[in-house]
C-alpha cells in the first residue's frame, strides 16, 4: 500500500509511485529527490565502509607526497599541515583537520554504526549515526583536499623535486570508495528498514519529521523516532540572516588582509587572496589562478548574494520564480565546501616549505577571517528551511 508523504524540499503532499532499480522519484514541484528505486543493499554499503576504514589508516599515516628542498627530503601527510598550523593558528588548524580527517572518519563510522544498530536494534546509536550521515556530507572534503594538493605541488615544482607517496594512492582510493558510498546511502531507506512507513498510516499528514522523514499528523514528537516535530525549522530565517550578516562583515578583512606570508632569504612577501591570484597569472599558472579565484573569491561572494536573494524573496513574499530560487539554494549547498581550498593550500604549503629562517611560509590574519566566512556561509545554507520558499504559494492556492 502506497502512503502519501510530504516533500522535504517544498512540503508538497505526494503519492509515491514505484521506481525501478537505478531510477529515482522526484517531487513534481521543486524537483527534490524523494526516494531511490530498487532494493536497498545494505551489505554492499557495509563492505564499502569497511574498505574505507582499512584505507583510512595508511591515508592518515603515510606520506602523500615528498619533496626534495634545500637538500632535505620533506614528507607531507594528510595531517602534517594541521600539525604545523596548530601552535599559531589553532582555529584554522582545527577546521582543516575536521574537514580532511575527522569528518570522513565520522561518516565511515556512522555507516558502520547504522548497520550495527539496525541489526541489534539500538535506537540511540541508530539515530546518532543517521544524524551524522545527514549533516556531515558537506563537511567531508577529501576531493577538495586532493585538488588543493595538486595546486600546492604546481606551486613548489620550480624549487623542489616532487615524489608521489603511497599515502596519495590510498587517499585517492578512499575518496573514490567514499563517493560511491555516499551516493548509495539513504537515510530514508535506513529508517524504512528500522520501521516501515506503512506501520504508521494516518488520516492527517500535516508535517514531516526532519530526522526520519516520516509524514504524520502534527504531534509534539515523531511516532517513529521520537524526535521533536516542528512545522518549520525553528527560527530558520533569523539564524540564516545572523550567519549571513556576520559572514558579510568578515569577508572584508578576509580579502583585504594578507592570507599568506612568505619569507625567502629575509625577503617578506605578503599576499592577499587577490594578489596571490595575480601572482599566479604573472608566473604563467593561469589555470590555477582561475581555480583559486573562483573558489576563494567568486564562490563566497556568490553564496552570500544567493542566500540573501532567497531570504529577501521570502521576507517580501515573492511568489514568482520559486523553482529558480530552489535551484540557487541547491547550488549554494553544493559549492560551499570548495571555498576551503585556499586554506588547504596554505596548510600544505606550510608543511612543505616552512624551513625556518631560510624559507618560511605562514598564514596571515586574512586566513582566520576567511575561515570564519567559509564556516558561517555553510551554516547559513544548512539553517535555511527551503520549505519557506513555497509557503506563500501554499497559502495562495488553498
Amino acid at each position: 500500500m502506497s502512503k502519501a508523504r510530504r516533500c522535504p524540499g517544498c512540503d508538497l503532499l505526494v503519492l509515491p509511485e514505484t521506481a525501478t532499480q537505478g531510477h529515482s522519484a522526484y517531487c513534481p514541484r521543486c524537483h527534490t529527490r524523494l526516494y531511490r528505486g530498487g532494493i536497498a543493499r545494505f551489505n554492499a554499503e557495509l563492505a564499502i565502509a569497511v574498505a574505507c576504514l582499512i584505507l583510512y589508516i595508511p591515508t592518515i599515516s603515510l606520506p602523500l607526497v615528498t619533496i626534495r628542498l634545500i637538500g632535505q627530503m620533506i614528507p607531507a601527510t594528510l595531517t602534517s599541515g594541521t600539525v604545523a598550523l596548530a601552535p599559531t593558528f589553532p582555529a584554522v588548524a582545527l577546521l582543516i583537520l575536521f574537514c580532511s580527517a575527522i569528518a570522513p572518519l565520522l561518516l565511515i563510522s556512522a555507516v558502520l554504526g547504522a548497520q550495527f544498530s539496525l541489526r541489534f536494534r539500538q535506537l540511540r546509536l541508530f539515530k546518532l549515526s543517521l544524524w551524522i550521515l545527514s549533516h556531515l556530507k558537506q563537511w567531508t572534503m577529501l576531493e577538495v583536499f586532493l585538488v588543493s594538493l595538486a595546486i600546492s605541488c604546481f606551486k613548489v615544482q620550480e624549487v623542489a623535486d616532487i615524489y608521489v607517496g603511497l599515502g596519495l594512492y590510498c587517499l585517492i582510493s578512499m575518496q573514490i570508495l567514499l563517493s560511491v558510498l555516499l551516493t548509495k546511502v539513504s537515510v530514508r531507506r535506513y529508517w524504512d528498514a528500522w520501521q516501515p512507513e506503512d506501520e504508521h498510516i494516518s488520516d492527517k499528514l500535516d508535517t514531516i519529521c526532519h530526522s526520519c522523514h516520516l509524514t504524520q499528523e502534527a504531534l509534539p514528537y515523531c511516532r517513529r523516532c521520537g524526535s521533536r516535530l516542528h512545522h518549520r525549522i525553528p527560527k530558520s530565517l533569523q539564524k540564516t540572516w545572523a550567519y549571513l550578516i556576520t559572514a558579510s562583515i568578515f569577508i572584508l578583512p578576509a580579502n583585504l588582509y594578507p592570507i599568506s606570508i612568505f619569507m625567502n632569504n629575509g625577503k617578506r612577501i605578503e599576499d592577499t587572496i587577490f594578489s596571490g591570484v595575480a601572482g599566479l597569472v604573472k608566473t604563467g599558472m593561469i589555470s590555477i589562478a582561475v581555480i583559486i579565484f573562483v573558489a576563494s573569491i567568486v564562490v563566497p561572494v556568490a553564496k552570500i548574494i544567493g542566500l540573501a536573494y532567497i531570504l529577501l524573496c521570502i521576507q517580501f513574499k515573492q511568489r514568482s520564480q520559486r523553482l529558480q530560487r530552489m535551484r540557487i539554494f541547491r547550488i549554494v549547498h553544493w559549492i560551499g565546501k570548495w571555498s576551503v581550498m585556499d586554506l588547504f593550500v596554505i596548510a600544505i604549503m606550510v608543511a612543505l616549505i616552512d624551513r625556518g629562517q631560510l624559507l618560511d611560509f605562514t598564514p596571515g590574519p586574512g586566513a582566520i577571517a576567511f575561515g570564519v566566512v567559509v564556516i558561517l556561509t555553510m551554516l547559513a545554507a544548512e539553517s535555511l528551511d527551503s520549505r519557506l520558499i513555497w509557503d506563500k504559494y501554499e497559502q495562495r492556492t488553498k
